[in-house]
């Protein structure tokens, strides 16, 4: 089982977390506040982070970005907030994942699976069949995790390297949304907003629109595909 932090200042809901968690034959430590969380890091090796965004010593969107700056550790976020602008936020400053309050403890088992799955096969050095792809300008790198577009380095987030890497990988197929989250997201469910969200912000890194594209095509219902501009 998994080592997991929990970063949240609510007793109660600090309590249930850990009480269902160490049923789940997890190992678990507990903490109310963000330097709190970041002692523990330091400190100690953990699998998984669980981080509450209303902590009251520092938000916890900038708990996460002094994460990141210290750790690779895979942090979900726990948060009552909803807005698409702080999700995405988020997102593309190293949240490997999110849940909004309430949830239920099946619900963040499953997202914390995934999360470890990929997690483990990365530190496992699983990594794909080929080398390099090149589509059109883009380079990827898949094994030093290095992209250029007309060469140029694109400075993308994990998500978003795994997402293009994979769809560049299938140059011209269209991918289905469900098949991207299983591949990518190693998630067998979820919603659209997640998958939507990278690609947003992937194609703002490729210096295209949804409405302009030049590498990353959507057919709506059906799925999205990169191939090279005409």
């Amino acid at each position: 089982m998994a080592s997991v932090l929990v970063v949240e200042d609510d007793q109660f809901v600090r309590s249930a977390l850990i009480r269902h968690l160490t049923e789940a034959a997890h190992t678990v430590r507990s903490v109310g506040t963000a330097l709190e969380a970041l002692r523990e890091v330091a400190h100690v090796g953990f699998d998984v982070v669980i981080l509450d965004l209303g902590l009251p010593d520092l938000d916890g969107g900038e708990a996460l970005k002094m994460l990141r700056g210290i750790t690779d550790v895979p942090v979900i976020i726990a948060t009552a907030r909803d807005d698409e602008a702080e999700i995405v936020r988020l997102l593309n400053d190293g949240a490997d994942d999110y849940l909004t309050k309430p949830f239920s403890v099946e619900h963040l088992s499953a997202r914390m699976a995934a999360v470890l799955r990929r997690s483990r096969a990365s530190a496992a050095g699983a990594e794909p069949p080929s080398r390099v792809i090149r589509v059109g300008g883009l380079s990827i790198d898949t094994l030093r995790r290095q992209a250029e577009l007309d060469g140029v380095a694109l400075d993308l987030t994990r998500r978003e390297f795994d997402l293009l890497a994979f769809l560049a990988g299938r140059p011209g197929v269209v991918v289905a949304r469900r098949e991207l989250l299983a591949e990518v997201w190693q998630q067998s469910y979820g919603d659209d907003q997640t998958i939507d969200v990278h690609l947003s912000w992937l194609r703002r890194k490729l210096g295209e629109t949804a409405a302009r594209p030049r590498y990353l095509h959507t057919l709506r219902g059906v799925g999205v595909k990169l191939e090279p501009p005409q």
